[in-house]
């Protein structure tokens, strides 16, 4: 059993919706619908969220310590990898 977890969602309920029915990858809708579930009570410990999105708990973890630090746009913001070009 996980420890359960103390954090404070910013965004209102409907606010969180309207991002996921907007929401384009993946990634983002699974860390909304975290958001959600968190901000209308059901989950309690991260160990939940991370059985009903089948990730790993340290990913769930990663993803609350990227909302403590930089909010909802830091969780969304989409990184792109840099592409290196080696020299023939």
């Amino acid at each position: 059993m996980s420890r359960p977890f103390k954090i404070e969602i910013a965004e209102s309920e409907e606010e969180l919706k309207k991002r996921l029915q907007t929401a384009n990858l993946g990634n983002q809708k699974e860390k909304l619908i975290m958001l959600w579930w968190i901000k209308s009570g059901q989950v309690k410990e991260q160990q939940d969220i991370g059985k009903r999105l089948a990730k790993d708990t340290s990913t769930v973890t990663r993803w609350l310590h990227k909302y403590r630090t930089d909010g909802i746009s830091g969780l969304l913001e989409i990184k792109k990898a840099l592409l290196c070009k080696t020299e023939n």
